[in-house]
């Protein structure tokens, strides 16, 4: 819980960090949109197109997270969807370097469980006092072969092996 103390100084600690600056990959960020990360043995299917967007995850363009299900489904992958959410707030109105910025602390929070993927699931503005905030939640996702979801240890395995061959 976050007394008035609290959200009053970083209220106005983050109200300096809200210029906009738009970019292409912020511009298309909705709910919906899907990053994945890039890892070795990542099936190439057709159609969907992916955007850089953060360090090795890219955001896959043009499709809705559940084409994109039936797409890899039919590439003889599996996409897991974690149950478990991530949610940022960050203080001020909707722009795209809030939800940037949103998004980066989203992919450090979950970046110990090495899923690779990531789904924006909802964005919402709202007032508090009078004051804007956004919320950003997300929850992780996860390709591979198998249909039980790979362990900790495996995932970590695989994204040090790609880590490793990128140099």
């Amino acid at each position: 819980m976050v007394t008035f103390e609290q959200f009053v100084f970083l209220f106005r600690r983050n109200m300096g960090l809200q210029r906009e600056t738009a970019t292409s990959m912020a511009s298309t960020i909705q709910v919906g949109s899907v990053f994945m990360r890039e890892w070795l043995g990542m099936p190439q299917l057709p159609g969907p197109e992916t955007e850089s967007a953060f360090g090795e995850w890219r955001l896959v363009e043009g499709h809705d997270p559940f084409a994109l299900d039936r797409k890899i489904h039919v590439a003889g992958w599996n996409f897991f969807f974690m149950a478990a959410e991530v949610k940022v707030l960050f203080f001020g109105s909707l722009g795209t370097v809030g939800i940037q910025n949103a998004l980066k602390r989203i992919l450090a929070k979950v970046k110990q469980q090495h899923f690779n993927g990531l789904e924006v699931t909802e964005i919402v503005a709202r007032r508090f006092l009078g004051v804007p905030y956004v919320t950003v939640s997300a929850h992780s996702r996860h390709m591979q072969q198998s249909c039980n979801l790979d362990g900790l240890e495996a995932r970590r395995n695989i994204h040090y092996d790609a880590a490793w061959a990128r140099g």
